[in-house]
């Protein structure tokens, strides 16, 4: 009966640990790089989205202390 006890233990944490494994895989990382179009400084994200978006990226929001335009992707 112990051994069994054992067994199901050890199975439990393997599907546990495998499945932390499998969540990690998916996500995706992002990457940012500075707008090369956009003029002045950056107050509004919804601006840089549209400026990074003619670029070809899929996002843009400001940031940094200077408030620079940071076009953004998944890479």
């Amino acid at each position: 009966m112990e051994r069994k006890t054992t067994l199901g233990f050890m199975l439990l944490l393997l599907i546990i640990f495998a499945s932390d494994v499998a969540v990690k895989r998916t996500e995706a990382r992002e990457c940012s790089t500075p707008s090369h179009s956009f003029k002045g400084v950056c107050i509004s994200d919804k601006n840089c989205e549209a400026v990074c978006n003619t670029e070809g990226f899929t996002g843009g929001k400001c940031e940094g202390f200077r408030q620079r335009c940071m076009c953004t992707k998944i890479c």
